[in-house]
């Protein structure tokens, strides 16, 4: 079993920045492809971004390229979010998920364990 806690969520004003922090309980954490979703009032969850176990490849959704980044301390078994430049639609709560193996996936059904979520709200 996983457990996955996040943090750092909270109100910002558009253009502004956040980080996310997810830590997770597993003793392999460095096995697992770390993974960030999010999920709007009245939407679908949503990927975000994922990160490979060393860390060296990832990859991200078309909405937030060039303003998010994901990192991972392997270390600290944690993943972190930086979020640039915010604007109103990405406002949501945020999960963070992992996948045993290191493919890196963008589907939620691919992904074994999953946190409570943070809510992240931009305002204009």
């Amino acid at each position: 079993q996983v457990q996955l806690v996040e943090s750092g969520g909270g109100l910002v004003q558009a253009g502004g920045s956040l980080r996310l922090s997810c830590a997770a309980s597993a003793r392999t954490f460095s096995r697992y492809v770390m993974g960030w979703f999010r999920q709007a009032p009245g939407k679908e969850r949503e990927f975000v971004a994922a990160i490979s176990w060393s860390g060296g490849s990832t990859t991200y959704a078309d909405s937030v390229k060039g303003r998010f980044t994901i990192s991972r301390d392997n270390a600290k078994n944690t993943v972190n979010l930086q979020m640039n430049s915010l604007k109103p639609e990405d406002t949501a709560v945020y999960y963070c998920a992992a996948r045993l193996g290191n493919v890196l996936v963008t589907t939620t059904d691919l992904y074994n364990y999953w946190g409570q979520g943070t809510q992240v709200t931009v305002s204009s």
